[in-house]
């Protein structure tokens, strides 16, 4: 890791050592896939986009065909909202902070005035050097919130998100530097609004048009858990089960209604949990519109489809009414199984020798 010296930058002030650190707060995703990724470190090197105090910043290539990127804000600051230097989203989850606090119910007690803003920094960085980590951003004390977040939450690294940006130029068709151009030759296809983000409203929790949009999708999901018209409906389906027992549905969700069953799928994963009154299964998906969690795991929950007539009474009602209509009756043994179509009587003559089974035999045994 190269390392440059640097005076103060701008109107930052001084500095707190706690901002001159040897690595960076960074995700995974900002981070890169490459386990070999060097880094350039200068101290003092710029002001932070959040309280204007002079940092150490890094600077580095996440991996081939990407962009270069570096931290934005101070390591003081990326400690008090528990976020990623560079992007700007929560460590743990890789969510906006608008959607993090708005599903833990947590509030920015960060003032927005500058002397305010400088006075509760330096309190809150003395605090840190103290006490560690002085807010709870995992929501161990908000298990539905959290076990929303870890729904929302990808399962692995968005690299993409690393990639160059798309070239000006290109878009405008003046760019003549070809293959040569560090920017992508591609017209842009996301949403404009996407790009009027601000560091510091994503910072804050505020008009995060992303956040916006992830949190109306989240909400359109939890409204789709309406009961299904037929009444006969009294099963739930539970998926997302990892390391859930029968035991542990039996003891959450016995607390909305009495049950009939619980039939667990170990290879899906999931479960059937039939209740013997449709009131306490209505009962149970209601309670679930926040976010459901059993053992603090969050599972997902669904109303069961109705069982399906098997195609096996169709065909036999058709039979039958092909058989009733045509008047012949079609012979069975005693315990419902057709005779094979050698031994009925009413068996119609073939067309050809060979679809008859029994001249076909009666060949083979003069011609032995």
């Amino acid at each position: 890791m190269a390392d440059t010296a640097s005076g103060s930058y701008g109107n930052g002030g001084s500095s707190n050592d706690a901002d001159d650190i040897e690595f960076p707060i960074l995700c995974e995703t900002c981070l890169g896939d490459n386990p070999y990724v060097r880094m350039t470190k200068e101290k003092l090197g710029k002001e932070c986009k959040i309280c204007s105090r002079a940092f150490t910043i890094f600077r580095w290539l996440p991996g081939r065909g990407m962009r270069y990127k570096k931290t934005e804000i101070c390591p003081t600051c990326a400690k008090l909202k528990n976020v990623c230097q560079t992007c700007i989203l929560d460590i743990e989850h890789g969510l906006p902070v608008q959607v993090r606090d708005s599903m833990l119910g947590m509030q920015d007690e960060v003032p927005r005035e500058e002397s305010n803003r400088r006075d509760y920094l330096a309190k809150m960085a003395n605090r840190l050097e103290v006490l560690g980590d002085p807010l709870d951003f995992s929501g161990k004390t908000q298990p539905a919130g959290r076990g929303a977040l870890q729904r929302m939450a990808r399962k692995s690294p968005y690299y993409k998100r690393n990639r160059a940006h798309v070239c000006s130029f290109f878009v405008k068709g003046q760019c003549t530097r070809g293959s040569e151009c560090p920017y992508r030759h591609e017209m842009p296809d996301g949403d404009p609004e996407l790009a009027k983000q601000n560091i510091v409203d994503r910072y804050h929790g505020n008009n995060d048009p992303v956040a916006r949009r992830m949190l109306a999708r989240s909400r359109k999901s939890e409204n789709t858990l309406t009961a299904p018209t037929d009444k006969s409906i009294t099963s739930l389906f539970v998926t997302g089960m990892d390391g859930l027992a029968q035991a542990d549905l039996l003891g959450h969700f016995g607390a909305y209604g009495e049950l009939k069953s619980v039939a667990v799928v170990p290879k899906g994963n999931c479960a059937f949990v039939n209740f013997k009154s449709r009131a306490g299964a209505e009962a149970a998906a209601a309670a679930a519109l926040g976010g459901c969690v059993i053992k603090e795991k969050p599972v997902r929950l669904a109303w069961a489809k109705p069982r399906p007539k098997g195609p096996e009474s169709e065909v036999a009602a058709r039979a039958g009414g092909k058989a009733s209509s045509g008047g012949h009756q079609r012979q069975e043994l005693p315990n419902g199984i057709p005779l094979p179509p050698g031994a009925q009587k009413d068996r119609k003559p073939a067309a050809y020798p060979s679809q008859d089974p029994t001249a076909q035999g009666a060949a083979a045994s003069r011609g032995s």
